[in-house]
């Protein structure tokens, strides 16, 4: 859960409640050099605390660390997640030789270009929360791998990923000796999380796809439940350049007789969406329509939402997390609970509203909106694209009253980063740009040249360093005097986000 924030954070608890009709109306592989960032941490003047439980540290047993590097290192020789070939024929042949184990638990499987995780975790909160044990599967993971996989709510052990590994090894080695390309990175994570899901065992998997829907490694379910979140423009060179032809491939997950929950989509994307259902006879459930977010007010540590479920409504609902597209988020998330349990078909009463508010309450979400450090605030956001970028915006508009935000931008070179710089351009006093550990990430001087065009040169500061970046961005925020209320936003990149983490303690 993010920091409670301080007095001077606190908006105007008074702001109007949008309606529930104007609200409708508006409608990787990581490779980071650990031994850089470790020596990185030690140049920063404050730390942002404790550390969190919400995201697992490396092992503290040597021997276990080992075993744990080993195996990522195994893992890294394999084709990257921005590598694909369009197919499930690999994953579908490893699933077979492993006895289906994903055929051995209902789902809800989630699609959609921004928020699939945060809706992913609440959805395993509120399963949770009525007793049933989850299975989570996500991507791509803030600091460890480890979190990809989590049951009950929390990331699996390091010693329990690198069993799972090695019980499915030999079967992947022999996928890999029949097919003409081995199992990708992304493939042999999938295979694990199924299996692991099987061996538990769950009652319920919560899985979140990789990128697209049809050929997507972990398409080889049959969703109980089918989640499309927002449909915006991200991987437009392989899902299509269109909202609807994007729709069109992440209609893959929708599959015979499911029920469908959709966000609020484009219109072209709704009617690609809408038309797959009726194609294989889905019920379907509609942000606005069927579903929605009644009333939010802004409050301490989050927001009060009165969401209307398929059930009826749920009021005075607490979330601690920021911004309007979480409360869109978490109605989402209820409606997929609510279809589970079949309420509004088989059963006309909503879920209990004590389980449901107590499960809203203890949702986290590393690197969404989370505070990490005071005076100055520092909040990380993973926002990559320009869509994600425009309701960060919003939200640390609306949940923060800074009086002066600097941002620290690192981005990947495959994203719109043009996009993404201009919609924090009304928000960022200045920008320091700079460039995280990954292979993918974009030059920090490449960065500073496109945010210069965007910001003006005055507003550009260049630290090809993250610990010097974060540095950087600290003091300017301070410039205006302790009490002045300035703040620091780091963005970009969820793997910028993930060493952020690390060097501000957490984790």
């Amino acid at each position: 859960m993010s920091d409670i924030p301080g007095e001077n954070d606190q908006p105007d608890p008074a702001d109007p409640t949008d309606s529930f009709e104007e609200i409708i109306a508006a409608e990787t592989t990581r490779d980071p050099d650990l031994a850089v960032i470790e020596a990185g941490s030690r140049t920063l003047r404050t730390q942002g605390g404790p550390p969190q439980a919400d995201v697992p540290a490396r092992p503290e047993d040597p021997e276990v660390d080992k075993a744990l590097r080993e195996v990522e290192a195994e893992l890294a020789t394999r084709w990257g997640e921005t590598k694909l070939e369009p197919s499930v024929a690999r994953i579908a042949a490893l699933m077979d030789v492993l006895g289906e184990p994903q055929r051995s638990y209902p789902s809800i499987h989630i699609t959609g270009t921004n928020g699939k995780t945060t809706t992913a975790r609440m959805i395993e909160a509120l399963l949770g929360a009525f007793e049933l044990r989850t299975g989570r599967y996500t991507s791509p993971h803030v600091q460890s791998v480890t979190e990809r996989i989590s049951l009950d709510g929390a990331a699996i052990s390091a010693e329990r990923f690198i069993e799972t590994y090695q019980d499915i090894k030999p079967y992947v080695e022999m996928v890999d000796g029949s097919q003409e390309y081995r199992l990708s990175f992304f493939e042999v994570l999938t295979g694990m999380a199924y299996a692991a899901f099987a061996d538990a065992p769950v009652d319920v998997a919560v899985v979140e796809v990789g990128m697209g829907g049809s050929w997507d490694a972990t398409n080889v379910i049959d969703g109980d439940v089918a989640v499309v979140t927002p449909i915006d423009l991200d991987h437009t060179d392989r899902l299509g350049e269109t909202p609807g032809a994007i729709a069109t491939e992440k209609a893959g997950i929708v599959k015979q007789d499911a029920t469908v929950i959709l966000a609020q989509q484009p219109v072209d994307a709704a009617q690609v969406l809408l038309k797959k259902a009726v194609d294989v006879n889905a019920t379907v459930a509609r942000e606005g329509l069927e579903f929605g977010v009644v009333a939010r007010q802004v409050a301490v540590g989050g927001q009060l939402m009165t969401l209307r479920g398929l059930g009826g409504e749920y009021t005075e609902v607490y979330l601690p997390l920021h911004g309007a597209h979480q409360a869109h988020n978490a109605a989402v998330a209820l409606a997929a609970v609510e279809a589970f349990f079949g309420v509004g078909a088989q059963r006309p009463e909503p879920l209990d509203i004590d389980t449901v508010r107590k499960a809203f309450a203890a949702v986290a979400s590393p690197g969404r909106m989370e505070v990490v450090r005071r005076s100055p605030t520092v909040v990380l956001d993973a926002a990559h694209n320009p869509a994600g970028a425009r309701v960060t915006a919003e939200a640390v508009g609306e949940a923060f009253q800074f009086s002066r935000l600097i941002g620290v931008v690192g981005a990947s070179g495959d994203k719109n980063v043009r996009g993404l710089l201009e919609a924090f351009e009304p928000v960022f006093a200045e920008v320091v740009v700079t460039q995280n550990s990954s292979h993918r990430a974009m030059d920090a001087d490449e960065l500073a040249g496109i945010a210069v065009e965007v910001f003006g040169e005055d507003r550009v500061q260049v630290e090809p360093r993250l610990p010097d970046a974060l540095e950087a961005a600290i003091t300017l925020a301070e410039e205006e005097g302790e009490f002045a209320g300035g703040g620091v936003l780091v963005t970009g990149s969820v793997i910028t986000v993930g060493e952020a983490r690390l060097l501000l303690g957490r984790g």
